[in-house]
Order: C-alpha cells, then structure tokens, then sequence
C-alpha cells in the first residue's frame, strides 16, 4: 500500500505545507500563495494588535486569527480567554469572506461573548469590537471584502 507521506515540522508534528491564499485557503502544491504566519510568535501585547490589525486590514483575517492564536496560546492564563475570543472574531471574518455566512455569524457572535466580559485592557476597544460583531453577523447573506469590513482593534 503507498501511504501518501504527511508534511511535518522538525518536531515530527502533522504540519500541512501546501500554499495558501489571503483568506487561508489551501492552494495546490506548487502554488503560489501567500506567506503564512510563523507559528508560537511571542509578542507584546501592543505588538498582537498591532501586527494584527496590520493583517486584517489587508483583508487577511486568516492570517490575524493566527496571531491572537499566539497570544492565547502563551499569554497569561487571565488573558487566554481574551485573545481567543479576538481569534474568534477574526476566524468570523474569514468564514464571511469565504461565503460561509452562517458559520462567520456564529463565530463573530461567540467571539463577542468571549470578549465581552472585558474592561478593555492594552487599549482593545471591546466595546466597539462586540458592537461591530453583532452588527455584521446580523447582515451577513453574502460574501464580505475583508478588508472593507475590518474592524478597528484599539480606542
């Protein structure tokens, strides 16, 4: 039987190398693409939302998601809850601009929630971030510009 050999990092750990596109959609071998964000980043908090908001507004939510992964991942356990529910939002994001309206509502709902609890700590403007969550899962039927619908991270 000829198993199909799997990527994988110097760990050994299942990574997928295949291209990818803005939104993170995975393109063909050989594709080109854009390049992915390095995984388990230690960044400052300014330096998280900076970073990302640099991302999202390139119209890379995907990529955004995956710099508030880093910060949930290596944060301060009281902020995991904080950074995850930012993921959140920007995963929302990604599936509205994928055209997955219903699954990019739910997530941009739950990402709300997560952050809502908040008082807004290293200048996040949790306050306008759940009000634009709300806001766009409420109208989303079609596909979104990620980059026209980006929201603002900070005060």
């Amino acid at each position: 039987m000829d198993k199909a050999r799997r990527d994988r990092d110097a760990e050994g750990r299942a990574r997928n190398a295949r291209p990818r596109d803005g939104l993170g959609r995975p393109l063909p071998h050989g594709a080109p693409g854009v390049e992915r964000q390095p995984e388990g980043v230690l960044r400052t908090p300014a330096e998280t939302l900076s970073e990302a908001q640099r991302l999202l507004d390139a119209g890379m939510p995907f990529h955004a998601h995956e710099v508030f992964e880093d910060a949930w991942k290596s944060g301060p356990e009281e902020e995991r809850e904080l950074w995850r529910g930012l993921a959140q939002l920007a995963v929302g994001l990604t599936h509205a601009a994928r055209g997955n309206t219903a699954g990019g509502a739910r997530l941009l709902l739950r990402g709300a929630d997560r952050i809502a609890g908040f008082p807004a700590p290293h200048g996040i403007d949790v306050s306008g971030l759940t009000g634009w969550a709300h806001e766009l899962a409420g109208r989303l039927t079609d596909p979104v510009d990620p980059a026209a619908e980006s929201p603002r991270l900070r005060l």
